[in-house]
């Protein structure tokens, strides 16, 4: 009776780890992502520790608005933090050249890609400069800021 209770135990405990595992997979603390000034002021610089969550990009429920990391278009091995300014099939309006003019092009986001952008549009390599990205790039959504602890909270609809 006593090693049943062990082996019910030890069953009970694996499944309770591989849950957290499962858990810890779908959630990561970034500070290794290339910030550059592209996200200002939304982003700082430097000492930003942030939650980014996965399991809304498997599920396809990142949306129009939503800051996420993505794999950089133009160098793979970069990661990066943009905002979603257009999902598939939907119109963006965007100036070509912020602060030079006013001149603006309208685009229709193309099937399995999402428009990216990023905050300081002033100093942003993003979808203006590569175009929409497949959505597969993206990696996971920006979900809570840690710190600086003055800033500590939710970076949904942020």
């Amino acid at each position: 009776m006593a090693l049943r209770n062990i082996g019910l135990w030890a069953v009970e405990g694996f499944e309770l780890a591989f849950s957290l595992a499962k858990f810890c997979c779908c959630i990561h603390v970034t500070g290794s992502y290339a910030m550059g000034p592209s996200m200002l002021p939304t982003i700082d610089l430097n000492g930003n520790v942030i939650i980014v969550e996965r399991a809304s990009v498997w599920l396809q429920k990142v949306s129009r608005g939503d800051m996420v990391v993505l794999t950089s278009p133009e160098d793979p091995n970069k990661q990066v933090i943009k905002r979603i300014v257009g999902m598939e099939g939907e119109s963006v309006t965007y100036l070509i050249k912020p602060g030079e003019s006013d001149e603006c092009q309208t685009i229709v986001v193309p099937k399995g890609r999402v428009w990216v952008q990023g905050d300081n549009i002033h100093d942003s390599r993003d979808s203006r400069v590569f175009g929409a990205i497949p959505y597969g790039l993206v990696h996971g959504k920006l979900f809570w800021r840690v710190w600086p602890a003055s800033r500590f909270g939710s970076m949904c609809n942020v």
